[in-house]
């Protein structure tokens, strides 16, 4: 028999665990079964997945950057990752301002729904936590995101996903000066970091061979917790403006990989589904992160070179469908709390959002702290901030699961180009986890 291909393993997990987790729900003792007996295996396979996020980043950035002989390809696959990555981030911005200026979706909220969902909402600890988090971050300097990328204990930062920049920074740090010391003497480290890349891609693989079953456990444990129908029913209409919106990101990445690399935009959706699925299902760039290496690696054909460095630095910093949503939800909040917004604002949003993304991107809950700094840049009144962050805040976690599935998937897109322009675009070797079982049976 024919073996089912991954990503619709996965997609059959996760229709099963949305339809078991609804028919839970009508049992009284549903949510509570679900929460006990289902969703720790998700919640595991999470955790497996940054287990191996910060040892991958690093095998695999120091292997790339010592298989290089010219150190100056690194600056410009350094240069190119992040010119490329402010232009994609601008693209979403300016396709979530438009929708939103054109379907106004803020303008069909009634009274009634506001006061409902600020009742709800406005006073709950993720949106609180929200608004101080994201005052912490306005009152740090204009230069802090780069001090904060430079780890004083690299230890320290190597046991904190949340610290990836920093991982990112000293291990190419460590890289560079391997190069520097000459093939010979860096050859036992090298040899070393190599392996240990081997091992860390095997234990992807077998970690994927859960993931079927993973994303049942995740997917109904969302929809046993999901908030009250009628609220989510009130908010349809800005939901399908961020779904639309991060629908034509997809499209747009479709040409940009057709355009420059030449391959077959329908091949790279194929081969990249694996990680959006799980995008989808974790909510997590960073946890999704391992998959989304080795699919862009083996599956699509992108060097190590390139890929160790392009994809653990947009997973912190590249959030083109978090900076979309950022637009959408801005003016949405406007709209709906009859705040005037000039073109200068939405000028404003742009520029505040692309910087947003950058120096806020390894805050838990990067979104929501995000908007609450575009806010603030239009002059938002701070007393209705609350207010506003909870008209969006029943819709946040399924449209948080569709924002990241646009986030990896432009990361695997930017990483084609890049590889393409530097010439590291080559042929998929495809690596499985039982390649050399027989050798230790």
């Amino acid at each position: 028999m024919r073996k089912i291909e991954l990503h619709w393993q996965i997609l059959i997990g996760m229709i099963v665990g949305i339809v078991f987790g609804f028919g839970m729900t009508y049992l009284s003792w549903g949510k509570g079964f679900i929460a006990d007996w289902v969703q720790p295996f998700g919640t595991i396979f999470v955790k497996l997945l940054k287990l191996i996020a910060i040892p991958l980043i690093i095998a695999s950035l120091v292997k790339g950057i010592s298989d290089l002989k010219d150190i100056s390809k690194f600056r410009n696959i350094g240069l190119r990752t992040i010119g490329i990555y402010v232009g994609t981030t601008v693209v979403a911005i300016s396709v979530g301002l438009l929708l939103v200026n054109l379907f106004q979706p803020g303008e069909g909220i009634s009274e009634a729904t506001i006061t409902k969902l600020t009742d709800t909402y406005a006073s709950d600890s993720g949106v609180t936590s929200k608004i101080e988090e994201a005052t912490r971050q306005k009152d740090s300097g204009p230069l802090n995101f780069l001090v904060d990328m430079v780890p004083d204990n690299a230890l320290a930062a190597m046991s904190n996903n949340s610290l990836m920049l920093q991982v990112i920074f000293f291990t190419i740090f460590l890289g560079i000066s391997m190069l520097l010391i000459g093939e010979e003497r860096a050859k036992p480290l090298k040899q070393f970091f190599d392996a240990l890349n081997d091992v860390v891609l095997k234990m992807v693989d077998l970690i994927m061979l859960t993931a079927p079953f993973a994303v049942f456990a995740l997917l109904a444990g969302v929809v046993a917790s999901s908030s009250d129908p009628e609220l989510l029913l009130a908010l349809l209409k800005y939901a399908g403006v961020v779904v639309l919106g991060l629908f034509l990101m997809i499209v747009f990445y479709a040409i940009v990989v057709s355009v420059f690399t030449k391959k077959n935009p329908f091949w790279f959706l194929k081969e990249i589904s694996p990680a959006q699925l799980l995008a989808f299902s974790t909510s997590s760039s960073a946890a999704t992160l391992p998959v989304t290496m080795e699919r862009v690696e083996e599956h699509i054909g992108v060097d190590k070179e390139v890929s160790s460095f392009v994809l653990p630095v947009g997973a912190t910093i590249n959030m083109d469908g978090t900076s979309l949503y950022q637009g959408v939800a801005a003016v949405f909040i406007a709209q709906a709390l009859a705040f005037d917004l000039t073109l200068a604002d939405q000028l404003t949003i742009v520029l505040t959002a692309l910087l947003a993304s950058i120096g806020s991107a390894a805050v838990p809950g990067a979104g929501m702290v995000m908007l609450v700094i575009v806010l603030e840049s239009i002059g938002f009144p701070a007393d209705k901030l609350a207010i506003g962050l909870a008209l969006i805040f029943a819709v946040d976690r399924p449209l948080d699961m569709c924002r990241t599935v646009v986030n990896i998937t432009g990361d695997a897109t930017v990483s084609m180009a890049v590889a393409k322009s530097v010439g590291k675009l080559g042929q998929p070797k495809v690596k499985e986890w039982d390649d050399h079982l027989e050798e230790v049976k």
